[in-house]
């Protein structure tokens, strides 16, 4: 069995890089928005190790078999994790358009489940794909040494032919079609572009690449924050989004206050607080993922929704934003009721089928 190295890592820049950014030029990439997953198969046994060294083997069994089934030879992968799905009718619906399909991340989360009955059903239900993009070993080579350029090369070589549900990442070395993939793709719920290096080799746990992704503004209004986890001051902001039919949606939170301004919100947002009878401040129960532990305090504190903030955000999934966003500035020039989904950018759809090769 291959050792499982910490992946390579990407710093987030601004536009896409152009081809002199760096010596040797760039490839460039779609941004895949799954789970990181390096594939380690030695012709026997098959081990799927996450970015955080975490292993995914037991929640992927469909793809456990395909590697083993498929994969021509022993060999050592970086590539991503991703479960299709329908493209969503619209914001804040739960309803589907037909003709088309998109990365679907709520349905990729709800795959790491303690009880295999539950993983063997979603199996069936929600079938993953794998989208490789890089090759780290093969037989008893290891490529970690060799420039991208060559692994990328062995990788094409290797995955040549191999049938739904493994798949090779487009590339290319093209500039203004990288820069015209950032735009298309997100409608298929791809999270932006990746320019890779072509002469460097594979350095784990390394910055080394370049990622680019959307980065927008929204009005969103205050409704809750929870308590820091030191007792003391906002550890997070809830925001909210106004739909069609005036109902108030929680879409995400700010958080990464200084322990002096988590301290100073409290004060400035205590006029906001909603109290009971008795004076009390009234509280809320926030939503659990399966991610969320059990013992975890997911409460917080109700705000009149009143106060409205600036945020940046990069993708909504939903009706929630698919990160957690950034604050931006307050904004006292702005209505609550106007913080609407209407506000936000309408993303094209596109068929993730267009975007497999």
């Amino acid at each position: 069995m291959y050792e499982i190295p910490a992946p390579m890592l990407a710093k987030a820049v601004s536009a896409v890089p152009a081809q002199d950014a760096v010596p040797g030029g760039l490839s460039y990439e779609p941004k895949w928005d799954g789970f990181r997953a390096l594939v380690s198969w030695d012709g026997e046994t098959v081990e799927i190790g996450s970015r955080g060294a975490k292993p995914l083997t037991r929640y992927f069994p469909e793809l456990v078999e395909a590697f083993s089934r498929l994969l021509p030879e022993p060999c050592l992968v970086d590539g991503e994790i991703v479960v299709p799905g329908r493209a969503p009718a619209g914001r804040g619906s739960g309803a589907q358009e037909p003709g088309g399909q998109r990365l679907d991340w709520e349905a990729l989360t709800q795959r790491i489940h303690p009880a295999a009955s539950r993983v063997a059903r979603l199996a069936e239900q929600t079938p993953a794909m794998f989208i490789a993009f890089d090759l780290l070993a093969r037989g008893e080579r290891s490529l970690q040494a060799e420039p991208f350029s060559a692994r990328r090369a062995e990788l094409v070589e290797l995955f040549a032919g191999l049938p739904h549900p493994l798949h090779v990442t487009r590339a290319t070395d093209d500039t203004a079609l990288a820069q015209r993939w950032l735009a298309e793709f997100e409608g298929a719920g791809l999270d932006g572009v990746v320019a890779k290096p072509l002469d460097q080799p594979y350095a784990p746990n390394k910055r080394t690449m370049f990622k680019i992704k959307h980065a927008r503004t929204a009005d969103v209004v205050a409704l809750g924050y929870r308590v820091h986890t030191s007792g003391a001051g906002v550890g997070s902001l809830l925001v909210g989004l106004y739909g069609d039919d005036g109902q108030l949606f929680n879409v995400g939170a700010v958080s990464a206050w200084s322990a002096q301004r988590r301290l100073e919100l409290v004060d400035e947002l205590a006029p906001l607080v909603e109290r009971g009878e008795d004076g009390e401040a009234v509280t809320g129960e926030g939503e659990r993922s399966r991610f969320t532990a059990a013992a975890k305090d997911t409460s917080f504190v109700r705000l009149r929704p009143e106060r409205v903030l600036e945020v940046r955000y990069d993708q909504l999934e939903g009706r929630r934003f698919r990160h957690t966003v950034q604050f931006e500035r307050w904004r006292p020039d702005r209505e609550a009721r106007s913080c609407t989904y209407d506000q936000l950018e309408t993303v094209s759809a596109y068929d993730l089928a267009d975007v497999l090769i």
